[in-house]
């Protein structure tokens, strides 16, 4: 491979935007007149953008290989190695820490995971801002990547509504006359940018409203619109909003749902509306369906119990147990602070592993939720459907079914192909931590945190919640390559190593 692979102007500017973001963090600790949080983070950020001016400039005149393969090849660098210039300024702040598990904080903010190594306390504002920060330009990055780089290459979930292999271009995202990618880039980025930031900015206010301090509102306004699950109180069940902020906060969760929530430049069918949509009438079948099975659970469980005489416990249950599997089904993994109510009231364990299983389905295509995807899921099912109609009549020759408009004749084959090497990822890093010292259990809870980026798992998914910084440093590295392989997918790795671009 010729080193001007990663000689891109995507990862190029990606540097160049960590570099200026770094100067958010460095005001707020100018204002909290905490100096030396604010010079790491202004030094880091104006060397940076020096690097980055003097590379840009020597390389003005070079003429550059444009094509979208090239653009995930530096999406798949940006995730692997730009967290190693987000953790300068971490570490050099922090000051108590190796640079191991600042780089670790990274990856798992940029990717969206929120998994942490450390506790709430320990960290300041001004790094709680950080993380924030940079686990929301991580999830607007997944917004632009799906439409300009993974749809183009039928990648991400694309390939199942594709009429192309995986990897393979398609005219249908050509249209219009952008050919270009770095010009599909910059279309994509103007038009998704003001929904991105606006939403961000309404759930700011409106949190602000309900009472939460102006940093605890922004960092979760951030956090649920990239559903990376950071927050600086560990969570937000502790935050001063209370049930008004939760039920606000499960309206913008709902946009982890479908991309047809926010956009339709993915879609090249005509769009009917949201309730028409496969997956977002998918996902609220989940949600609704779990839900009551909980509730009837807990409500059975009441039977055996002594009653406790309060007549809301059962409304409390049901909202906990809503918020939680709605922030878990998108990979937030926010648990709601009556999610233990729903325990005390029947006496009854709430086991995680319905948490794994919802963060497993993952939310919908091109949104910055992980896991399989409800498309995927979709396609599964609507395939089942025709098996079994198949056994009843075997001679027919198939009809369509409500919803079935976007899955191209192959999706149900690439859906299979998608959950095949997810479950191989699943069982080949399941092995490796345990092979590192985790027992099964946590071994199982790392490699789905890490695969679905939905880094709350570590403390919800086994009866003991999983200590980060207390993993060996080769555990560390590997919970790093899930979070990326995670985010990226497998498909797309294959798909990049198996192009032409290595013989260039």
């Amino acid at each position: 491979m010729r080193a001007r692979l990663f000689d891109q102007p995507l990862l190029i500017l990606l540097i160049g935007l960590a570099g200026l973001s770094m100067y958010l963090p460095a005001i707020h600790a100018t204002v909290q007149r905490s100096h030396g949080e604010a010079r790491a983070f202004f030094y880091a950020g104006t060397l940076t953008l020096t690097i980055v001016t003097l590379i840009a400039i020597a390389m003005a005149s070079q003429p550059r290989r444009r094509s979208t393969m090239r653009n995930l090849a530096a999406l798949m660098a940006a995730f692997t190695f730009l967290p190693l210039i987000l953790a300068v300024p971490f570490h050099d702040a922090l000051g108590t820490t190796s640079f191991l598990n600042s780089y670790v904080e990274m990856v798992s903010s940029l990717t969206t995971t929120g998994a942490t190594l450390f506790d709430p306390a320990r960290l300041s504002s001004t790094l709680h801002l950080w993380r924030g920060t940079v686990g929301w330009l991580g999830g607007f990055l997944i917004w632009v990547a799906a439409s300009a780089i993974l749809a183009p290459l039928n990648l991400g979930g694309f390939e199942v509504t594709a009429t192309s292999e995986p990897g393979q271009g398609e005219t249908r995202f050509t249209q219009g006359g952008i050919t270009d990618p770095q010009q599909r880039i910059i279309r994509v980025t103007a038009q998704l940018l003001p929904i991105y930031a606006g939403l961000t900015l309404a759930l700011w206010l409106m949190l602000l409203i309900l009472g939460d301090p102006p940093l605890v509102a922004l960092i979760h306004g951030m956090s649920v619109m990239a559903t990376s699950g950071i927050s600086p109180l560990g969570g937000v069940e502790g935050a001063a909003s209370s049930l008004p902020g939760e039920m606000l906060i499960a309206l913008f969760l709902l946009f982890g749902l479908s991309r047809l929530t926010f956009s339709s430049d993915t879609i090249t069918t005509a769009r009917r509306g949201i309730q028409h949509d496969a997956e977002f009438r998918l996902g609220m079948v989940m949600v609704l369906g779990v839900t009551l099975l909980l509730f009837l659970r807990h409500y059975l469980g009441t039977f055996q119990v002594s009653a406790t005489g309060d007549a809301l416990a059962p409304l409390r249950a049901l909202w906990g147990s809503f918020f939680t599997i709605l922030s878990f089904l998108t990979t937030t993994g926010f648990k709601s602070a009556y999610w233990e109510a729903a325990q005390g009231w029947s006496g009854l364990e709430t086991s995680g592993i319905i948490l794994m299983g919802l963060a497993m389905m993952g939310g919908g295509v091109a949104t910055t939720a992980g896991g399989v995807k409800l498309l995927r899921v979709w396609a599964l099912y609507l395939h089942g459907l025709r098996e079994m109609d198949r056994l009843v009549h075997p001679s027919s020759i198939g009809h369509s079914r409500s919803g079935s408009s976007r899955i191209a004749r192959t999706g149900a084959l690439f859906a299979w192909i998608f959950f095949m090497f997810f479950a191989m990822s699943l069982g080949g890093l399941t092995l490796a931590f345990a092979a590192l010292g985790s027992s099964f259990e946590h071994a199982l809870v790392l490699a789905i945190a890490g695969l679905t980026t939905t880094g709350p798992l570590i403390g919800s998914g086994a009866v003991a919640p999983i200590v980060l910084i207390e993993l060996g440093n080769a555990a560390k590295l590997l919970f790093c390559a899930a979070m990326v392989l995670g985010r990226l997918e497998l498909l797309a790795f294959i798909a990049l190593l198996t192009s032409n671009i290595w013989r260039d």
